[in-house]
């Protein structure tokens, strides 16, 4: 029997997609309700006030899953363009 191919897996990487899918999902159910994505967003990261993210779309209940801190690691990271 032939043994397939081992997977290898970035955990890292898989995570950065997660919150990128999560923010784009976010972004775009914010931007629906006629919020100003961008200013929410801030206002969540910087408070933690789940209260600044629309439950429309289970907007709110997505972020949630997400810890503020690696939402911003991701972010500058992105920004800076850096690994």
């Amino acid at each position: 029997m032939r043994e397939s191919p081992t997977s290898v897996y970035d955990v890292e990487e898989f995570q950065e997609e997660m919150i990128k899918d999560v923010l784009n999902d976010v972004y775009l159910a914010l931007e629906e309700r006629g919020y100003n994505p961008i200013n929410q967003l801030v206002g969540y990261l910087m408070s933690g006030d789940p209260g600044y993210i629309s439950s429309h779309k289970e907007a709110r209940k997505k972020i949630s899953t997400l810890e503020r801190n690696k939402i911003i690691e991701v972010l500058l990271r992105n920004y800076m363009n850096k690994e």
